[in-house]
């Protein structure tokens, strides 16, 4: 966790991104989403579906989670969100591109599918179905999240993916992360590559898509606001 936080945050302070300035937005932004992952990680954690091995850890719980896993949903979304507006700043030209909100249709429509034929596989089916519910809820209140561009979610979250599986692949590789293979599909997102890169369940692109997408949304939606007036 320090370890990837250490270069974004020193960067936020960079003249042309001035990720600092931005802060009023993001953390009430990664605040909701955070609660919804650990919720929904502490149930899954007690149901057997992925366990944290003792050797790795501190030994500081809240509840059944790590202490390193509570941070992991606040460190990584300011790292990702940090990456995006790099990604938007830098690359102006990736926003406003109209196939965005098709990709948005596209796979809301693919994950209600993969939570209809992964029921008893816990990890694949509450991925595909949070992923659908959220994706839905975004389309059909666009105009309430008119703010968020989904062309430049999805440029951003290509470059994205690549410090988030590195880290992802030491945290499975190692193991400090265990998974279940009986609560998803067996699939390995990189089985032909050296370790630690040949350990990560294909359903944590898409949990950490998911993660990072609440984020983004909430982040554009809040800055997006205009500022209140102040009375005379």
């Amino acid at each position: 966790m320090a370890g990837s936080l250490a270069g974004p945050l020193l960067l936020s302070f960079d003249k042309k991104v001035a990720f600092h300035t931005k802060w009023k937005y993001l953390f009430p932004a990664i605040l909701l989403p955070a609660l919804f992952f650990l919720v929904w990680d502490e149930f899954k954690t007690r149901a057997g579906v992925w366990s944290f091995s003792p050797e790795h850890i501190l030994g500081v719980r809240l509840f059944s989670l790590p202490l390193e896993e509570v941070l992991f949903f606040f460190v990584v979304p300011y790292c990702c969100v940090f990456i995006y507006e790099c990604v938007i700043c830098y690359f102006p030209q990736v926003k406003g591109k109209t196939w965005g909100d098709r990709v948005l249709l596209l796979l809301a429509v693919l994950f209600t599918i993969a939570a209809l034929l992964t029921w008893g596989k816990a990890y694949t089916f509450y991925t595909a179905l949070f992923n659908a519910l959220f994706l839905v809820a975004l389309l059909l209140f666009r105009k309430t999240f008119r703010s968020f561009d989904a062309s430049a979610f999805f440029i951003s979250y290509a470059v994205i993916v690549v410090p988030f599986l590195l880290v992802n692949g030491l945290l499975t590789g190692i193991p400090v992360v265990l998974y279940n293979d009986a609560a998803n599909l067996g699939i390995r997102i990189f089985p032909f590559l050296p370790w630690p890169m040949n350990n990560i369940p294909a359903e944590d692109i898409f949990y950490g898509m998911l993660l990072i997408l609440m984020n983004v949304v909430l982040f554009e939606y809040l800055r997006s606001r205009p500022a209140p007036r102040v009375s005379q």
